[in-house]
């Protein structure tokens, strides 16, 4: 669909410009953005090369580990139906960090895995659900998303972010005078964001189980 989405965009583009007259700029903008693309790019390669080498460092020196047992409580609390000891846990604590720390492809294999898990756990609790009542489900039934999944991706979008480090590299990339600044309000922005999906989460959940 995004495939079909951009492809009219541009095609929309080409004849707006053609009408106009303004083909030629049109075509002189895409070759700049092109460059200007390659320029982020690298800024952006370097920045994130930095702090996943940090993260990296971390996970060696056993940090990470003791910040992944230390969040366990968290995670315990927002996904109470969540098996003790499950590996969906690590997974959600590790791609909770990589976010704090404004690490987001850092924290994209640890996402992934997390879903992965809660996915599996999902699957083991429909098929024990199944031979409770003994009849199969619809598979309208078996591809809902769990509660436990809906609310991982919820936060994980959300994001609290102690250091943004995306929204640095372009203010650095487009010459801003401060690009660090925006650390403050960015914490401020996403803390209100993240304290509104958990709230969101819960409620939704107390919903569901009252229902």
């Amino acid at each position: 669909m995004l495939n079909y989405i951009w492809a009219g965009m541009i095609l929309i583009g080409i004849a707006f410009g053609a009408v106009n007259g303004t083909l030629a700029e049109a075509g002189t903008q895409a070759f700049d953005s092109a460059k200007e693309a390659v320029t982020l790019s690298l800024t952006m390669l370097g920045t994130m090369a930095l702090w996943c080498g940090l993260l990296e460092v971390a996970k060696k020196s056993g940090m990470l580990s003791s910040m992944t047992r230390g969040i366990q409580p968290v995670v315990r609390w927002l996904f109470p139906r969540l098996p003790k000891g499950h590996p969906a846990g690590e997974y959600i604590a590790v791609n909770m960090i990589a976010n704090f720390l404004g690490l987001g492809s850092a924290a994209t294999p640890a996402g992934l895995k997390a879903m992965q898990s809660l996915e599996q756990l999902e699957e083991e609790r429909r098929k024990n659900g199944e031979k409770a009542a003994g009849r199969h489900l619809s598979a309208r039934a078996r591809g809902t998303a769990s509660n436990e999944m809906c609310t991982f991706l919820i936060i994980n979008i959300s994001s609290l972010q102690l250091i943004p480090v995306n929204m640095i590299a372009y203010r650095s990339q487009y010459g801003s005078v401060s690009p660090t600044s925006i650390v403050g309000p960015a914490i401020a922005t996403t803390a209100i964001s993240t304290a509104a999906a958990i709230l969101f989460c819960k409620m939704a959940d107390r919903k569901k189980r009252g229902a």
